[in-house]
């Protein structure tokens, strides 16, 4: 996929700019609700297990919003989603903050984070979905940069909450004043999106045989949605898990103290950054399979050297390789699902609650299994998922408008918009997404 100047015209680059901004607010929102945990535990004198039925609470209204966003994005587009989600996102985030702060208990806190994860699963998908059509319109792979942009985000609400609770400013003046700020910033950048169905003349030929759009169920029927959906799953219990277990691993079974171990997650972080900002022009040089299948390779090497070689220097390093391996994963299973803008709301909502499954089902799996084998011994279910992640990455095949020519592109190709190879004839895409013939064998 070649970018020309023809391409990146102002709009474009304005609806490119916009994504960046709803990822990284997206990002903030999410981790100024983790950055207070700390003062909601003490407001409401909870125990770690009252904890994580609150936090329950958020997963079940993110699942939610996760399910129906694929009909949302679907009839109103993702702008509407966008624009629906903060409505939820600042509903929900000022309740929880005067529910904390006024002392209305568990369950006001709880309802609220339904409204809070409800807004954040449908901001998920529309930001996605727009995401990958923009990637399309800019021609080249953005979309690793755009969930670089997130994880920026979550840096900054994080370090935000830290510095807000150092300070013991009230929870409901900092959610307050943080989500208003942030949903104005996104409800203005939102219209500057285009549609993203703007390339469905492009995708939908003759030769097709899914002339119209699958609904939001019918696509979970697809096997390249479920391998999709594997891929992104195993990425992001890669990624969640150290979230949520890297510091205390660090601290079980290295021997580091808790601001050592802290500090390893900054370290996870600062490399997931970086292999997202790295790895969009290694995508676009060689296609998101191989590039999938080396990240996967990666992140096990890298996860193995923290698990089994009892040295803190090399376990460090393998942390790097974690977190640089796990970067890619989930972005490039975004773009694959929003391959077809046919099907791009209902594939990417499906893929994305798949991947949730990460989120909600991880942490206490790990935790179970690391009360009776350690920490370090539980990781070893992640070790086996993103292998599985590894295997399933040819799903990941760029078809349709998002398909490139083989490496190097064909003689007297001067760019413009992008092109199937000149064998197109050969090609048929058959009704899961997946591509055969002479021109997908060639990669």
């Amino acid at each position: 996929m070649t970018l020309t100047p023809s391409r990146t015209t102002p709009t474009t680059r304005a609806w490119i700019t916009a994504v960046f901004v709803v990822f990284t607010l997206s990002g903030l929102d999410i981790a100024t609700w983790l950055g207070r945990i700390p003062s909601v535990r003490d407001s409401l004198g909870a125990s770690t297990f009252e904890m994580g039925l609150l936090v329950l609470g958020m997963a079940v209204g993110s699942i939610g919003g996760l399910t129906f966003a694929g009909h949302i994005v679907a009839k109103l587009g993702a702008r509407r989603g966008v624009q629906v989600a903060a409505v939820c996102l600042t509903a929900g985030m000022v309740f929880a903050g005067i529910a904390v702060t006024l002392g209305w208990g568990f369950a006001a806190i709880w309802i609220a984070l339904i409204a809070f994860g409800f807004g954040n699963g449908l901001c998920d998908v529309s930001m996605n979905v727009s995401g990958a059509a923009a990637e399309k319109a800019g021609g080249r792979t953005i979309m690793p940069l755009f969930h670089a942009a997130f994880s920026l985000g979550t840096l900054a609400g994080a370090g935000l909450g830290a510095l807000a609770e150092q300070l013991e400013v009230p929870v409901a003046w900092h959610f307050i004043v943080l989500v208003i700020a942030t949903s104005a910033v996104m409800l203005v950048a939102v219209t500057r999106f285009q549609d993203e169905h703007r390339f469905a003349d492009e995708v939908g030929t003759d030769t097709s045989p899914v002339a119209t759009p699958l609904t939001r169920w019918q696509v979970w029927a697809q096997p390249s949605t479920l391998l999709i959906g594997v891929i992104v799953l195993g990425m992001a219990l890669a990624e969640g898990s150290a979230n949520d277990w890297l510091p205390l691993a660090m601290i079980d079974g290295h021997g580091l103290d808790n601001a050592a171990g802290s500090a390893v997650l900054t370290v996870f972080l600062a490399a997931m950054t970086v292999g997202r900002v790295a790895g969009s022009p290694l995508i676009d040089r060689f296609g998101r399979v191989p590039v999938l299948r080396i990240s996967a390779a990666v992140a096990v090497v890298g996860l193995g050297m923290l698990i089994f070689i009892d040295d803190v220097p090399l376990a460090i390093v393998g942390v790097v390789l974690w977190g640089l391996g796990a970067s890619l994963g989930f972005p490039m299973g975004m773009s694959a699902a929003a391959d077809d803008p046919r099907t791009a709301a209902a594939r990417v909502s499906a893929v994305a609650t798949i991947g949730y499954v990460a989120f909600l089902a991880g942490p206490p799996l790990i935790g179970f299994l690391g009360e009776h084998i350690g920490l370090l011994g539980a990781l070893l279910i992640v070790f086996v998922f993103i292998i599985a992640a590894g295997l399933a990455s040819g799903a990941a095949r760029e078809t349709g408008a998002a398909a490139r020519p083989a490496r190097g592109g064909r003689k007297g190709d001067t760019g413009g918009e992008p092109r199937l190879p000149s064998d197109d004839a050969d090609r048929t895409v058959e009704a899961d997404g997946t591509t055969s013939g002479r021109s997908a064998d060639r990669r």
